[in-house]
């Protein structure tokens, strides 16, 4: 975040509020609102704070984190992209829970002694059945979670 950059290069620097915004024309104020995020500065004084802290703007400002312990520039971990990754193994298992719910009940419908098999198979209370439409069940709401999931 730009806020969190212009706060950490700033104290590397052993900068005040005050003689940031006197090497780059503004006010005390006008830092203080930068750091807090309550405003952006424009372009003019994106380039002057990248000068002034000898790095490019996209290093200012684009896809790059100031490591604090020692305010080096470093490559930004993406959460989006690991969220988009959880969206899509979410997508893929609920997909793969309906086709095996549909698959389950074509099955049911076209040959049913392979149902009642499966029913007969099991040791548990529940029935064969009923565990694997659970177990489909199961999938599709995992999926959805991961989908859904905030982080």
């Amino acid at each position: 975040m730009l806020a969190e950059k212009i706060y950490t290069l700033r104290r590397k620097q052993g900068l005040s509020q005050e003689q940031l915004a006197e090497k780059i024309g503004v006010s005390r104020q006008a830092v203080s609102k930068w750091e807090g995020g309550l405003s952006t500065p424009e372009l003019d004084k994106l380039k002057a704070l990248s000068e002034c802290f000898q790095i490019t703007l996209d290093e200012l400002t684009g896809n790059h984190a100031v490591n604090p312990s020692d305010g080096t520039m470093g490559e930004r971990k993406e959460p989006a992209s690991r969220k988009t990754g959880e969206s899509k193994i979410g997508v893929c298992l609920c997909f793969t829970g309906a086709v095996c719910l549909a698959v389950f009940g074509l099955l049911t419908m076209i040959h049913p002694p392979a149902a009642s098999r499966i029913s007969e198979s099991s040791m548990v209370t529940l029935d064969g059945m009923g565990i694997l439409i659970a177990l489909f069940v199961l999938l599709m709401v995992l999926g959805i979670v991961l989908i859904f999931r905030r982080k």
